[in-house]
């Protein structure tokens, strides 16, 4: 049995997304900024999948762009921003994706922006207190602050950050990639200046994103080369990856209370089996809280083992793709950059569990029984 738990990675392409794109790989192939019937053809297969992607987040089509994905989305709204508008401080924290931190350590490296850090508790949440402190001292700041990590799955108040960013006359940008198409997302209630997705996190292609630019930030091209997506990325569109991103959204959405319904009992029966199968179970952030975490994510962290440094390998070796919290660096189980941040012990092996609709009650079964005879 192939076991796939890594869907925070990647999730598989729907059959019906791939219907919906075959065409444009095919039939309809006119470049789109060409204006005989070829090209006005394949234009209009992407302000009609513009429009729906729009609606699904109650914005106007003109503040949605395609992008090639979350790292160019966020890339785009972080240095582009500081650039257009000469911002000199940036607000962030230790936990956030590496699209997001290293771009943002450049700049400072740069002498660009100085950088200040948040605060987090002991589960990785962030302290509201400090981005208020650190507001007050430093107004009209850039903050980035993710929706939910990609890790441990903490879930941020973006409604209460983006309040406190308008207060302080703030630029709030925020990498929603693990929630769109998870979490409702209304923009038009929603304080926030930038967000950003990724088709290939919600059963789309891979290489297609989209960044969120809210109406009267205009920042300039983060891409120069031409005047594709309303002078704001130069490059031909990819067409069928964004037919393919507005279709697979469309179709999570359909079907969003009926997974995530299937993947909560997924979730809760892992976190259960861990327990009860493998004493010293515990887990990171708050991954295990169904309340203050994505559905779709459960890190744990298990007991101490000098065979963790061959932990995900092995379970591969078994057929379960899994993704670790941990690197192997020269022989040693190195903490990621999330977990570090958290304090987690290097010696335990510490696992991301990442589930989608298509994973079954059986796949948890046989997942725990590997995992048990590891450390049996």
């Amino acid at each position: 049995m192939s076991i796939y738990l890594d869907n925070a990675a990647t999730t598989p392409l729907a059959p019906e997304v791939l219907d919906a794109m075959v065409p444009y790989l095919k039939e309809h192939f006119g470049n789109p900024s060409s204006v005989h019937a070829h090209g006005r053809e394949t234009r209009s297969a992407i302000e009609k999948a513009r429009k729906k992607v729009a609606a699904l987040f109650n914005c106007s089509p003109s503040e949605l762009f395609f992008t090639s994905g979350g790292t160019e989305a966020d890339n785009t709204a972080i240095l582009s921003t500081i650039r257009t508008y000469n911002i000199k401080h940036a607000i962030t924290s230790p936990i956030e994706h590496h699209a997001v931190l290293h771009s943002l350590q450049a700049l400072q490296k740069a002498g660009v922006i100085q950088l200040s850090f948040v605060d987090l508790d002991k589960k990785g949440n962030v302290v509201i207190e400090t981005v208020e402190k650190l507001l007050a001292e430093n107004p009209g700041s850039f903050v980035s602050l993710m929706h939910a990590n990609n890790e441990i799955g903490n879930i941020t108040d973006i409604g209460l950050i983006g309040a406190l960013c308008e207060e302080h006359r703030a630029f709030f940008h925020s990498d929603t990639v693990q929630t769109i198409a998870h979490f409702p997302i209304d923009l038009g209630l929603t304080p926030v200046d930038f967000i950003t997705g990724s088709a290939h996190k919600f059963h789309g292609p891979k290489g297609v994103g989209f960044l969120y630019i809210k109406a009267g930030k205009k920042i300039n091209p983060f891409i120069e080369g031409g005047a594709q997506e309303r002078n704001m990325r130069g490059g031909t569109e990819n067409v069928a990856g964004i037919v393919g991103l507005a279709k697979a959204l469309e179709q999570t959405y359909e079907k969003a209370e009926e997974s995530k319904k299937h993947i909560v009992a997924l979730k809760s029966l892992l976190i259960r089996l861990l327990q009860e199968k493998i004493p010293g179970t515990t887990f990171n952030g708050e991954s295990a809280n169904l309340e203050k975490s994505l559905f779709s994510v459960l890190n744990a962290s298990l007991p101490a083992s000098e065979d963790n440094d061959m932990l995900l390998f092995n379970l591969d070796i078994k057929g379960i793709s899994v993704s670790g919290g941990s690197a192997c660096t020269s022989g040693s189980l190195l903490p990621s950059h999330v977990l570090s941040a958290l304090g987690a012990n290097p010696q335990r092996g510490h696992v991301r569990f990442s589930f989608s609709a298509l994973n079954t009650e059986e796949e948890i079964h046989k997942t725990v029984e590997t995992l048990q005879s590891f450390f049996s």
